[in-house]
């Protein structure tokens, strides 16, 4: 069995989808593994890592994913008028990536015609035997961890309440809203660097796990949020009714916070405008705000993909893009053993073959084409009966 791991060619992403660790099992696994020259360069792996590993380095991409049965990437294949990744890739290879379908969905016709079999980890079902494989988790964590620290460069004063001879500064006030990984992980390290937080979710399950972080749940009405939850755990669109309690609670909350960050994502939907302009200029000067879900359109009016807004006020409007990728290491790390747990599934070491059973919630919740079609009901295609 042949695994190939190209080297990332989307702008700014530095993430690589092996590690030397990772390599290691899959060869184990009874996989020949090819990796790109400098694929793990930005990751702060150099190529003779891989090679001790036993890898083995290939200078160009098409030379790497050549003949490859499985091809692990960290972003969707490059397709447009001056890159087609797909055109190298054998017919019947698999391909497992964060495939962004939900925006991508002629990629995923291109995937089907170019006969690729194609698995997006970010549709990985939220049940218990799936956590090791749960790329939006593992990503998400440190995406939150990463922006309170950005938040925290950007800010003119420090988090902690600090006494000395020369007077005492008050500690920062952090407000998180959505308390999902990204959110649960902003509020351990807002407060671990000394921050008062608080946090909103319309999920009033999550109350206690704020809570066990040390910061305040802002709560809004109880009885219209008893429903805001999806079966796979995700925040449900609310109605007009409670978005109007929730903007009227939070208008007073952001006047007197000085930094925050908003996580709130509804799976293949836009992400939903939580903190609006009016609350926006409410705020004090020198604010800062970091909105996650920037690249799902944003929870903050005006903020911008990649970009930094200075309002009219004085606040700090930040939308960054692939956050997690400044922390390619550690991403990296998870990321792998994410993709490792997922592949281990489907491989049968004594045979040495690779099967990917269409019957396993797994596969089927994760499988965008097959055989030349595509399979992935919520994508325009039929369950595959079999294999």
């Amino acid at each position: 069995m042949k695994l190939a791991v190209p080297k990332e060619i989307w702008p700014g992403e530095k993430r690589v989808a092996v590690t030397p660790d990772t390599v290691k099992k899959l060869i184990g696994l009874g996989f020949d593994v090819a990796i790109e020259a400098g694929a793990g360069t930005d990751a702060a792996i150099p190529d003779d890592r891989f090679v001790d590993a036993g890898a083995t380095i290939v200078k160009t991409m098409k030379a790497t994913v050549k003949d490859a049965d499985v091809i692990l990437k960290v972003r969707p294949p490059v397709v447009d008028g001056k890159t087609d990744e797909l055109a190298a890739y054998k017919k019947g290879a698999a391909v497992i990536a964060l495939l962004d379908p939900y925006d991508r969905k002629d990629l995923i016709e291109k995937m089907a015609a170019a006969g690729v079999s194609s698995f997006a980890m970010e549709l990985m079902p939220r049940i218990s035997r799936a956590q090791s494989m749960d790329v939006l988790s593992s990503q998400s964590n440190l995406a939150g961890y990463r922006s309170v620290i950005d938040a925290a460069h950007e800010f003119g004063r420090i988090y902690p309440m600090m006494m000395t001879a020369a007077g005492t500064l008050p500690p920062a006030r952090i407000v998180i809203v959505g308390a999902g990984v990204a959110g649960l992980q902003a509020i351990a390290t807002a407060k671990r660097l000394g921050a008062v937080v608080s946090a909103f979710d319309v999920r009033p399950a999550v109350k206690e796990q704020v809570q066990s972080l040390g910061g305040t749940f802002i709560e809004v009405d109880e009885d219209d949020a008893a429903d805001g939850e999806t079966s796979g755990g995700y925040a449900k669109e609310m109605s007009d009714e409670y978005k109007a309690k929730q903007a009227a609670k939070l208008k007073d909350v952001l006047a007197k916070t000085d930094i925050v960050i908003t996580t709130a994502l509804i799976p293949g939907r836009p992400a939903p405008q939580i903190v609006t302009a009016d609350m926006v200029a409410g705020m004090k000067p020198g604010s800062v705000i970091i909105d996650l879900a920037a690249e799902r359109g944003g929870n903050v009016a005006g903020a911008k993909l990649g970009e930094t807004i200075v309002t009219a006020n004085g606040v700090k409007i930040i939308g960054p893009e692939n956050i997690t990728s400044s922390v390619a290491t550690d991403a990296t790390a998870m990321y792998a053993k994410n993709l490792l747990n997922f592949i281990t599934l489907s491989v049968d070491k004594d045979k040495g073959t690779l099967t990917f059973d269409p019957k396993d919630q797994i596969i089927a919740e994760t499988m965008l084409t097959c055989d030349g079609k595509v399979v992935h009901p919520k994508f325009g295609g039929e369950e595959v009966a079999n294999g």
